[in-house]
Protein backbone atom coordinates (compact mmCIF):
# COMPACT_ATOMS: atom_id res chain seq x y z
CA UNK A 1 0.00 0.00 0.00
CA UNK A 2 1.51 3.42 -0.75
CA UNK A 3 0.97 6.42 1.84
CA UNK A 4 -0.91 8.90 0.84
CA UNK A 5 1.10 11.57 3.37
CA UNK A 6 5.11 11.79 3.98
CA UNK A 7 6.96 12.48 7.24
CA UNK A 8 7.89 15.81 6.20
CA UNK A 9 4.29 16.82 6.03
CA UNK A 10 3.70 15.62 9.22
CA UNK A 11 7.02 17.64 10.65
CA UNK A 12 5.57 20.57 8.98
CA UNK A 13 2.04 20.52 10.32
CA UNK A 14 3.84 19.53 14.15
CA UNK A 15 6.02 22.94 13.49
CA UNK A 16 2.71 24.84 13.04
CA UNK A 17 0.83 24.06 15.71
CA UNK A 18 4.16 24.19 17.95
CA UNK A 19 4.80 27.80 16.02
CA UNK A 20 1.05 28.72 16.64
CA UNK A 21 1.53 30.38 12.79
CA UNK A 22 2.51 29.74 9.40
CA UNK A 23 5.02 32.56 9.26
CA UNK A 24 6.70 31.35 12.44
CA UNK A 25 6.95 27.51 11.27
CA UNK A 26 8.77 29.00 7.97
CA UNK A 27 11.23 30.73 9.68
CA UNK A 28 11.76 27.57 12.23
CA UNK A 29 11.96 24.99 9.36
CA UNK A 30 13.64 27.38 6.86
CA UNK A 31 11.60 27.87 3.99
CA UNK A 32 8.95 29.81 2.63
CA UNK A 33 5.73 31.02 3.61
CA UNK A 34 4.19 29.54 0.54
CA UNK A 35 5.72 26.44 0.56
CA UNK A 36 4.15 25.20 4.49
CA UNK A 37 0.98 26.24 2.84
CA UNK A 38 0.71 24.35 -0.03
CA UNK A 39 2.60 21.43 2.12
CA UNK A 40 -0.36 21.54 4.54
CA UNK A 41 -3.68 22.07 1.69
CA UNK A 42 -1.99 19.22 -0.13
CA UNK A 43 -2.21 16.91 2.90
CA UNK A 44 -5.51 18.50 3.03
CA UNK A 45 -6.23 16.82 -0.11
CA UNK A 46 -4.64 13.73 0.28
CA UNK A 47 -6.32 12.91 3.38
CA UNK A 48 -9.58 14.62 2.60
CA UNK A 49 -10.06 16.54 6.00
CA UNK A 50 -9.60 20.01 7.24
CA UNK A 51 -6.69 20.81 9.36
CA UNK A 52 -5.89 24.07 9.80
CA UNK A 53 -8.22 27.72 10.16
CA UNK A 54 -7.01 30.58 10.28
CA UNK A 55 -7.39 33.03 12.45
CA UNK A 56 -5.68 36.95 12.18
CA UNK A 57 -2.02 35.67 12.08
CA UNK A 58 -2.72 32.70 13.97
CA UNK A 59 -2.73 29.10 12.32
CA UNK A 60 -4.93 26.72 14.66
CA UNK A 61 -5.23 23.12 13.76
CA UNK A 62 -8.95 21.73 13.83
CA UNK A 63 -9.89 18.88 16.35
CA UNK A 64 -9.15 16.16 13.21
CA UNK A 65 -5.68 17.18 12.89
CA UNK A 66 -4.49 17.54 16.80
CA UNK A 67 -5.81 13.87 16.86
CA UNK A 68 -3.74 12.63 13.86
CA UNK A 69 -1.00 14.64 15.40
CA UNK A 70 -0.76 12.57 18.51
CA UNK A 71 -0.15 9.90 16.77
CA UNK A 72 1.68 10.50 14.27
CA UNK A 73 4.38 12.32 17.25
CA UNK A 74 5.64 9.26 17.64
CA UNK A 75 5.89 7.97 14.12
CA UNK A 76 8.50 11.28 13.29
CA UNK A 77 10.00 10.70 16.71
CA UNK A 78 11.11 7.03 15.41
CA UNK A 79 12.16 8.57 12.06
CA UNK A 80 14.76 10.85 14.06
CA UNK A 81 15.93 7.93 15.86
CA UNK A 82 16.70 5.77 13.06
CA UNK A 83 18.29 8.77 11.88
CA UNK A 84 20.40 9.33 14.79
CA UNK A 85 21.21 5.38 15.14
CA UNK A 86 22.25 5.18 11.55
CA UNK A 87 24.83 8.59 12.45
CA UNK A 88 26.21 6.31 15.54
CA UNK A 89 26.94 3.12 13.57
CA UNK A 90 28.27 5.08 10.78
CA UNK A 91 30.96 6.14 13.06
CA UNK A 92 31.59 2.70 14.60
CA UNK A 93 29.94 2.99 17.37
CA UNK A 94 29.55 -0.92 18.72
CA UNK A 95 26.01 -2.50 19.06
CA UNK A 96 27.11 -3.83 22.55
CA UNK A 97 29.60 -3.52 25.18
CA UNK A 98 30.69 -6.10 27.88
CA UNK A 99 31.64 -4.88 31.13
CA UNK A 100 33.06 -7.55 33.46
CA UNK A 101 32.59 -6.14 37.25
CA UNK A 102 33.46 -8.27 39.66
CA UNK A 103 31.33 -9.73 42.81
CA UNK A 104 33.00 -7.61 45.25
CA UNK A 105 32.07 -4.08 43.08
CA UNK A 106 28.31 -2.36 44.64
CA UNK A 107 26.52 -2.69 41.14
CA UNK A 108 25.05 0.28 41.88
CA UNK A 109 27.98 2.34 41.02
CA UNK A 110 26.92 1.26 37.31
CA UNK A 111 23.26 2.28 37.12
CA UNK A 112 23.30 6.01 36.93
CA UNK A 113 26.00 6.28 34.60
CA UNK A 114 24.29 3.25 32.54
CA UNK A 115 20.98 5.35 32.78
CA UNK A 116 22.95 8.49 30.87
CA UNK A 117 24.40 6.19 28.30
CA UNK A 118 21.88 4.66 27.50
CA UNK A 119 20.30 7.26 26.74
CA UNK A 120 22.23 8.97 24.22
CA UNK A 121 23.90 6.31 23.18
CA UNK A 122 20.59 4.43 21.26
CA UNK A 123 22.01 1.75 19.20
CA UNK A 124 24.63 -0.11 21.88
CA UNK A 125 23.73 -2.42 24.55
CA UNK A 126 25.23 -3.40 27.57
CA UNK A 127 26.07 -7.07 28.79
CA UNK A 128 27.43 -6.55 32.17
CA UNK A 129 29.18 -10.26 33.65
CA UNK A 130 29.44 -10.86 37.09
CA UNK A 131 33.00 -12.75 37.50
CA UNK A 132 35.29 -13.00 40.57
CA UNK A 133 39.02 -13.70 41.36
CA UNK A 134 41.17 -15.96 38.51
CA UNK A 135 37.60 -15.22 36.12
CA UNK A 136 38.39 -11.27 36.67
CA UNK A 137 41.59 -11.85 35.43
CA UNK A 138 40.83 -14.39 32.38
CA UNK A 139 38.33 -11.84 30.97
CA UNK A 140 41.03 -8.92 30.91
CA UNK A 141 43.89 -11.05 29.67
CA UNK A 142 41.34 -13.03 27.09
CA UNK A 143 40.05 -9.63 26.25
CA UNK A 144 36.50 -11.38 26.51
CA UNK A 145 35.25 -7.53 27.69
CA UNK A 146 35.24 -3.94 26.51
CA UNK A 147 35.51 -2.52 30.20
CA UNK A 148 36.76 -4.75 33.36
CA UNK A 149 36.28 -3.58 37.08
CA UNK A 150 38.51 -5.39 39.03
CA UNK A 151 40.79 -5.95 41.93
CA UNK A 152 44.30 -6.20 41.75
CA UNK A 153 45.34 -4.55 38.48
CA UNK A 154 46.07 -7.10 36.10
CA UNK A 155 50.00 -7.25 34.41
CA UNK A 156 50.50 -4.92 31.60
CA UNK A 157 47.32 -3.74 31.42
CA UNK A 158 47.05 0.30 32.83
CA UNK A 159 43.41 0.54 35.83
CA UNK A 160 42.57 3.33 37.57
CA UNK A 161 41.31 3.31 40.85
CA UNK A 162 37.35 2.78 41.16
CA UNK A 163 36.04 2.36 44.31
CA UNK A 164 36.61 0.33 47.76
CA UNK A 165 34.46 -2.63 49.24
CA UNK A 166 34.76 -3.39 53.05
CA UNK A 167 34.25 -6.72 53.94
CA UNK A 168 32.16 -7.78 56.86
CA UNK A 169 32.11 -10.95 59.13
CA UNK A 170 28.98 -12.06 59.79
CA UNK A 171 26.48 -14.77 61.42
CA UNK A 172 22.95 -16.19 61.61
CA UNK A 173 21.67 -14.42 64.94
CA UNK A 174 21.25 -18.43 65.95
CA UNK A 175 24.72 -19.35 65.44
CA UNK A 176 27.16 -19.99 68.27
CA UNK A 177 29.68 -17.67 67.37
CA UNK A 178 26.68 -14.48 67.65
CA UNK A 179 26.80 -15.00 71.66
CA UNK A 180 30.27 -14.31 71.69
CA UNK A 181 31.09 -10.56 72.51
CA UNK A 182 34.63 -11.07 70.71
CA UNK A 183 35.56 -13.92 68.86
CA UNK A 184 39.14 -15.32 68.10
CA UNK A 185 40.88 -16.96 65.27
CA UNK A 186 41.10 -20.34 67.11
CA UNK A 187 36.92 -20.11 67.45
CA UNK A 188 36.42 -19.62 64.04
CA UNK A 189 38.31 -22.84 63.04
CA UNK A 190 35.90 -25.59 64.84
CA UNK A 191 32.76 -23.34 62.71
CA UNK A 192 31.92 -24.06 58.91
CA UNK A 193 32.91 -21.28 56.27
CA UNK A 194 30.79 -19.77 53.83
CA UNK A 195 33.24 -18.90 51.06
CA UNK A 196 32.87 -18.19 47.38
CA UNK A 197 33.77 -20.44 44.25
CA UNK A 198 36.68 -19.45 42.37
CA UNK A 199 34.65 -18.91 38.54
CA UNK A 200 37.98 -19.01 36.56
CA UNK A 201 38.71 -21.85 34.30
CA UNK A 202 40.63 -23.67 36.61
CA UNK A 203 38.25 -26.95 38.09
CA UNK A 204 38.44 -26.80 41.62
CA UNK A 205 38.73 -24.31 44.83
CA UNK A 206 42.05 -26.09 45.11
CA UNK A 207 43.93 -24.98 42.05
CA UNK A 208 42.03 -21.92 41.98
CA UNK A 209 42.80 -18.14 43.13
CA UNK A 210 41.53 -18.04 47.54
CA UNK A 211 41.45 -15.06 49.63
CA UNK A 212 41.36 -13.95 52.90
CA UNK A 213 41.20 -16.59 55.79
CA UNK A 214 40.48 -20.01 55.18
CA UNK A 215 41.51 -22.24 57.93
CA UNK A 216 37.97 -23.30 59.13
CA UNK A 217 37.39 -26.99 59.37
CA UNK A 218 34.73 -27.14 57.11
CA UNK A 219 33.82 -25.54 54.06
CA UNK A 220 30.31 -24.59 51.93
CA UNK A 221 31.51 -23.11 48.44
CA UNK A 222 28.80 -21.10 46.30
CA UNK A 223 28.81 -19.20 43.12
CA UNK A 224 28.02 -15.76 44.33
CA UNK A 225 27.23 -13.27 47.44
CA UNK A 226 23.65 -13.76 47.20
CA UNK A 227 23.57 -17.65 47.80
CA UNK A 228 26.29 -17.12 50.67
CA UNK A 229 24.10 -14.23 51.90
CA UNK A 230 21.11 -16.67 52.34
CA UNK A 231 23.21 -19.68 53.58
CA UNK A 232 24.83 -17.45 56.33
CA UNK A 233 21.42 -16.31 57.22
CA UNK A 234 20.25 -19.94 57.37
CA UNK A 235 22.92 -20.41 60.03
CA UNK A 236 24.61 -22.56 57.89
CA UNK A 237 28.26 -20.83 58.47
CA UNK A 238 30.08 -17.29 59.50
CA UNK A 239 31.28 -15.77 56.47
CA UNK A 240 32.96 -12.28 54.89
CA UNK A 241 30.58 -10.01 53.00
CA UNK A 242 30.35 -7.15 50.91
CA UNK A 243 29.37 -4.30 53.37
CA UNK A 244 27.04 -2.72 50.88
CA UNK A 245 25.18 -6.17 50.43
CA UNK A 246 24.57 -6.13 54.03
CA UNK A 247 23.81 -2.62 54.28
CA UNK A 248 21.03 -3.09 51.28
CA UNK A 249 19.24 -5.89 52.67
CA UNK A 250 19.62 -4.87 56.13
CA UNK A 251 18.64 -8.35 57.56
CA UNK A 252 17.36 -9.00 61.14
CA UNK A 253 18.89 -12.28 60.92
CA UNK A 254 22.53 -11.54 60.43
CA UNK A 255 25.12 -9.99 63.59
CA UNK A 256 28.62 -8.73 62.89
CA UNK A 257 30.77 -10.52 64.84
CA UNK A 258 34.06 -9.15 66.22
CA UNK A 259 37.09 -11.28 65.29
CA UNK A 260 40.74 -10.50 66.84
CA UNK A 261 42.85 -8.28 64.39
CA UNK A 262 40.35 -9.72 61.90
CA UNK A 263 37.39 -7.31 62.10
CA UNK A 264 37.35 -6.09 58.49
CA UNK A 265 39.40 -5.04 55.66
CA UNK A 266 38.90 -3.16 52.46
CA UNK A 267 39.52 -4.64 48.83
CA UNK A 268 40.26 -1.77 46.34
CA UNK A 269 38.60 -2.30 43.34
CA UNK A 270 40.15 -0.80 39.87
CA UNK A 271 38.75 -0.32 36.04
CA UNK A 272 40.30 -1.45 33.00
CA UNK A 273 40.14 -1.14 29.34
CA UNK A 274 40.90 -5.12 28.49
CA UNK A 275 41.23 -4.16 24.60
CA UNK A 276 43.35 -1.39 24.76
CA UNK A 277 44.09 0.62 21.58
CA UNK A 278 41.08 -1.42 19.73
CA UNK A 279 38.27 -0.20 22.40
CA UNK A 280 35.58 0.97 20.66
CA UNK A 281 33.71 4.55 21.08
CA UNK A 282 30.91 3.13 23.23
CA UNK A 283 33.47 1.44 25.79
CA UNK A 284 35.18 4.67 26.21
CA UNK A 285 32.07 6.81 26.44
CA UNK A 286 30.81 4.89 29.29
CA UNK A 287 34.49 3.85 30.68
CA UNK A 288 34.82 7.93 30.96
CA UNK A 289 31.01 7.99 32.84
CA UNK A 290 31.86 5.26 34.90
CA UNK A 291 35.06 6.96 36.21
CA UNK A 292 33.22 10.53 36.68
CA UNK A 293 30.26 8.96 38.74
CA UNK A 294 33.09 7.12 41.05
CA UNK A 295 34.90 10.75 40.88
CA UNK A 296 31.76 12.95 42.09
CA UNK A 297 30.68 10.33 44.66
CA UNK A 298 34.23 10.44 46.18
CA UNK A 299 34.19 14.10 46.80
CA UNK A 300 30.45 14.82 47.83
Amino acid sequence: MRLKSTLEQWITLQEVDKSGSIQAAAASLNKSHTTLIYSIKKLEAQLGIKLLEISGRRAILTKHAKSLLRRAESMVEQARDLEDMSQQLSVGVESEITVAMDHLCDPTLLYKPMKEFLKVNTTTSIQIVETSLSKTSEMVTNEEADIAIITLPVTNYPAQVFSLTTMIPVVSITHPLAAQDYVCIQDLAIHSQVVIRDLGSVSSTVEGKNVGWLKANQRITVDNFDHAFRATEQGLGFCRLPEHIIRKRNSEKLKIIKIEQNEKYQVPLHITLPKRSKTGLAAKTFYEMLLRETYTLEHK
